[in-house]
């Protein structure tokens, strides 16, 4: 039988993966240095807390509301998403230690500690043929509450960790450029949503916008501190190969539990899409206040790289599931 090379399409990187990629590149050869830095700094605390301030206005309360009758769901998805994965990084922390770096492994208990994708896995679960409309909920739940929970894990285990809880500073920090535009966006939504709702696709660059900016800047004064010194191929293979196993992971338990729990096959696709994924949108903004500036770019490269592992993945698992017979 000839071989299908439209297959290969679903592995393909979507657009978006490929302006990081070049994000990335032009931080390698031309990284913002000096006072331009300062600036670009400021420019970054701005887009961050427009893009929160979209999350909050993108979200639909209703949604939520909707799905709080299939609330065993949710908490499933929740308890994926903020404990299983938790747990499944710290129990790997000491192994991460021994093959991967101080930072590297910070940024991948970090990834264990992020709330789920909200298009993607909506997107995911319904090429599954899966419970749409509960996806939806579990999906802007999990983003909501990570807003209280990512920093609430990050300084119980890993700043804790390192020697010091979390100053008063950095919890102000976090409450004035993640939780009062969030929190704005959602008083908002009652007179913007329906103008939010219908240009989407326009503001999705916004989004993609100051995370591009936030990879830039987090680069280049990794790049500074000489990042591709410190990252070696094989490094870089071996990172690869322990998000992978993280996902299967992460894949085959969601599954497992929730077949043993006894959802039907739409609430079981859902359960393995939401619970399974982790917010490069959030993620690396939610990085960039939470973590200092000098070790950035090492900490967030791991939820890059789990973003698109993650799609791939997910995107054969989808179709598989398109094709099962009720």
């Amino acid at each position: 039988m000839p071989f299908n090379f439209a297959s290969l399409s679903r592995f393909k990187p979507d657009t978006f993966t490929l302006a990081l990629l070049v994000a990335v590149a032009v931080a390698s050869v031309l990284p913002v240095t000096g006072q331009a830095a300062i600036v670009a700094g400021d420019v970054t605390a701005v887009a961050i807390g427009l893009l929160f301030f979209l999350h909050g206005a993108k979200l639909p309360r209703e949604a939520i509301v909707a799905g709080l009758t299939h609330w065993r769901l949710h908490l499933l998805v929740l308890c994926c998403t903020f404990v299983l994965f938790p747990v499944l990084g710290l129990a790997a922390q000491p192994l991460a230690l021994a093959v991967l770096t101080p930072d590297l492994t910070v940024g991948l208990l970090f990834l264990c500690m992020l709330p789920s994708t909200v298009q993607s896995s909506i997107a995911m679960t319904a090429l599954g043929r899966g419970n749409v409309p509960a996806a939806v909920c579990s999906a802007s739940a999990s983003n909501f509450f990570g807003i209280f929970l990512t920093p609430l894990l990050v300084g119980a285990f890993i700043v804790h960790g390192k020697g010091g809880g979390p100053q008063l500073d950095a919890v102000l920090t976090i409450v004035m450029q993640l939780l009062v535009p969030f929190l704005a966006g959602q008083v908002m939504r009652r007179w913007i949503g329906t103008w939010v709702d219908r240009h989407k696709a326009k503001l999705k660059y916004i989004d993609q916008g100051s995370i591009l900016l936030v990879v830039y800047t987090a680069f280049s004064e990794a790049v500074a501190e000489g990042l591709w010194h410190k990252l070696s191929p094989q490094l870089l293979v071996t990172l690869a190969v322990v998000c992978c196993v993280l996902l299967a992971v992460v894949l085959g338990l969601s599954f497992w539990i929730s077949r043993r729990l006894g959802f039907s096959r739409e609430d079981e696709v859902t359960i393995v899409f939401c619970g399974s994924k982790k917010s490069l949108a959030t993620g690396v903004p939610m990085a960039k206040v939470l973590f200092a500036s000098s070790s950035l770019g090492m900490i967030i490269l791991p939820l890059m790289l789990f973003h698109q592992i993650q799609l791939m993945v997910c995107a054969v698992l989808a179709q598989r599931f398109a094709r099962r017979t009720d």
